[in-house]
């Protein structure tokens, strides 16, 4: 499998896009707003995409809820993540039968129940129309990051950890394996890596006492199946941005930390990524530092610039990670809204939508 992630500009394929998805080099298409009309269009869509790339295809999406859902019409609307706790504590206090004090370990089992149940029909939905994986959870630290606020789970790394693990067991009733971002931690530093290259001038420690917990915990506890870094500097622990960065992905993520999973760079056409040179330079130093797939997106001209002059390659290893990620379910969403499991979840969520 190739380790290039693009993506195409509308809701259908042009030639290009077909001769793109065949070159030995592309492995993957990330599908964004742009491309999702109708659950019957898109479905189509990734039947045209499968067909025109002739191997095994890594299909993905941006699909976390809240603010961060690619497909709303026919899709159960998803709560931010960040907004969990909060529903579950506005629900008890307006249920008329509560008892006089809320009990904290009831509301986290709730909480959790209802991170199993958004993870579960996120995943399903997105999978009924032929997409192998979200890129979920954000396991971000709510902190002063406006790009990610309520994207992360809490303000508390213990939380995260727990919501999240509910989460990704959400994602694997539905099949889905769990990709967590962005690794070591984005929601300490305010700048937003679209637009800026953000730099964070804490100590290794802090950063691996507070932000990465969530990440070593869930990678040490097996749940973790793929990982998206962050484009930001850290300049007490290295001189590059993390995505370029081998001391990050390879001595910490790899060897410290012991993950063997995908490696996904965030998108090199951010402004966070402009550090390491133009696209090929860029391509060549996220494969270069560990990255197994690279993700080109939004600059087409770049992307072919990559394909065509970048010094990168089909790497084995990588390749036999990236196979794992594809989906093995195999219902569409007209099946799967006659399963019960999807109707007992969409309920559950919808007791809390207006709280």
């Amino acid at each position: 499998m190739g380790p290039i992630m693009l993506d195409v500009g509308g809701t259908s394929l042009t030639q290009e896009d077909k001769e793109l998805m065949q070159h030995p080099l592309v492995g993957g298409l990330i599908l964004f707003s742009r491309n999702f009309e109708s659950v019957e269009q898109v479905t189509n869509l990734n039947i045209q995409i499968r067909q025109a790339a002739q191997k095994d295809f890594l299909i993905a999406v941006d699909h976390e809820g809240g603010r961060v859902q690619r497909f709303k019409e026919g899709f159960t609307l998803i709560p931010a993540m960040g907004t969990l706790l909060q529903k579950v504590k506005q629900n008890a206090n307006q249920n008329p039968y509560k008892s006089t004090s809320i009990n904290a370990n009831t509301t986290i089992e709730t909480a959790k129940t209802l991170a199993t149940h958004c993870g579960y029909v996120m995943a399903a939905e997105v999978q009924a129309c032929n997409i192998d994986i979200s890129f979920a959870p954000v396991l971000d630290v709510n902190g002063i990051s406006e790009v990610i606020g309520d994207r992360a789970f809490d303000s508390l790394p213990e939380q995260i950890i727990t919501l999240a693990e509910a989460f990704i067991k959400g994602m694997q009733l539905a099949g889905m394996k769990a990709t967590g971002k962005h690794f070591p931690g984005h929601g300490s530093v305010k700048a937003d890596s679209h637009i800026d290259l953000p730099i964070d001038h804490r100590k290794k420690l802090e950063i691996e006492a507070f932000d990465m917990l969530p990440f070593k915990q869930l990678i040490k506890a097996n749940k973790l199946d793929a990982l998206m870094p962050a484009h930001i500097m850290f300049p007490d622990v290295d001189s590059q941005p993390v995505g370029f960065s081998s001391y990050w992905l390879q001595k910490i993520l790899r060897q410290a930390l012991g993950f063997n999973g995908v490696i996904f760079s965030d998108d090199l056409s951010m402004e966070g990524a402009k550090s390491a040179g133009g696209f090929i330079e860029r391509a060549e130093a996220a494969q270069q530092a560990g990255c197994d797939m690279l993700l080109l997106c939004n600059n087409r001209k770049g992307c072919i610039d990559v394909i065509d002059n970048a010094n990168i390659e089909v790497n084995k290893v990588s390749s036999q990670r990236m196979q794992k990620l594809l989906t093995t379910s195999n219902f569409d969403a007209k099946q799967l809204k006659q399963r019960q499991q999807w109707k007992n979840s969409v309920q559950f969520i919808e007791k809390y939508r207006d709280n």
